[in-house]
């Protein structure tokens, strides 16, 4: 036959203890470095499985911190700008090209397909520019959020330090009184 042990709450409790102080001793003796090397070499294991993710969460994360300051909300908007500017200077570029070929006395049918493929580069060119427009317009929202809610974070934070004092200041008032009225009391029962 086999005996079955049956465990106490406390005998539960105490192996579990056991455990858990096992599980520490462990980590005491791993010392900071060596689990700095581990964080590290995992890291880099990570990184050379899948470098582009690396590469996009870190340039992703860049973006966001510097979108969050007011220079970096401005150099997004000025770049945005540079970019439909430049758009527009090439298409401008290329129209006067066009229509220098043309003027030179080409065919019917030459400045026919050189009228169409123009129209098409100035389509893309300015689908380019309302693209550039549309994420200069989402930065500034992305900013202008990110602003709106600092502002009722430090709002918040000012209300409940506001409320804080309050509170600490009407219970000094009132153990100043109480105090006030025990030392009363007691210099009653003294005289007496």
């Amino acid at each position: 036959m086999t005996d079955v042990t049956v465990l106490t709450p406390t005998d539960k409790r105490d192996a579990l203890r056991a455990k858990i102080d096992a599980a520490e001793r462990r980590n005491a003796e791993r010392s900071l470095a060596d689990q700095a090397r581990e964080a590290a070499s995992a890291a880099a294991d990570y990184t050379r499985e899948h470098p582009l993710t690396v590469i996009s969460g870190a340039v992703v994360v860049g973006l966001l911190l510097g979108l969050a300051t007011r220079p970096g909300r401005r150099v997004a908007t000025r770049a945005a700008g540079a970019v439909g500017v430049a758009a527009s200077g090439a298409a401008s570029s290329a129209a006067s090209g066009v229509k220098g070929l043309t003027a030179r006395g080409s065919s019917t049918m030459s400045t026919l397909v050189s009228d169409a493929a123009m129209a098409y580069v100035m389509k893309l060119i300015d689908d380019v520019v309302d693209a550039a427009r549309s994420g200069q317009d989402r930065i500034e929202d992305l900013g202008d959020e990110a602003e709106a809610t600092a502002r009722r974070a430090r709002r918040k934070a000012a209300h409940a330090l506001g409320t804080a004092a309050d509170t600490t200041r009407d219970a000094a008032r009132k153990s100043r009184r109480k105090t006030s009225r025990v030392v009363r009391d007691t210099v009653k029962k003294v005289k007496g």
